[in-house]
């Protein structure tokens, strides 16, 4: 079986020297591999091709046989790494408490105790379109269970 550790460093020595990074690396006992990686610039096709034709390189499909999925970490998926948080600053996201609550808001502050968004405010009289937003709240890591970024348009 491919160990995680090692494609995990296969993907590291890739992405080493870009603004490119692994978001999660899956690999299961029959050996389907699945890589999921971001960028402070974005993630193109042409970045995750080159990164799954360096690991398919580095691996002996005579050996070992196994299926590689390399893959941008979507703007559905939620937030991983401190990393993507800061890469959003300044952008809508909506986070999901361990509670249960669901808060809208611009993301202002991130750091490893927690974040700080501008809460949006919910408007009661639907003809009226414009979003307002409230106060800065503060929300320790402990309390986030999933923060999404929302893409208006």
């Amino acid at each position: 079986m491919i160990s995680k550790k090692h494609i995990e460093k296969l993907t590291n020595d890739c992405l080493f020297g870009t603004d490119r990074f692994a978001v999660a690396i899956k690999v299961s006992t029959d050996n389907n591999i699945r890589v999921f990686i971001d960028g402070d610039s974005g993630v193109t096709i042409a970045h995750c091709v080159e990164l799954s034709r360096y690991i398919e390189n580095e691996l002996d499909r005579d050996n070992e046989d196994f299926e590689l999925n390399v893959a941008s970490a979507g703007a559905d998926q939620p937030f991983v790494l401190l990393r993507q948080y800061l890469n959003n600053i300044d952008n809508l996201v909506q986070i999901m408490t361990v509670e249960g609550k669901k808060i809208r808001g611009i993301l202002k502050k991130a750091d490893n105790n927690g974040i700080e968004i501008l809460e949006e405010i919910k408007n009661k009289n639907k003809k009226i379109k414009k979003t307002s937003y409230g106060d800065l709240v503060l929300i320790p890591n402990s309390n986030i269970k999933e923060t999404k970024r929302i893409i208006t348009f």
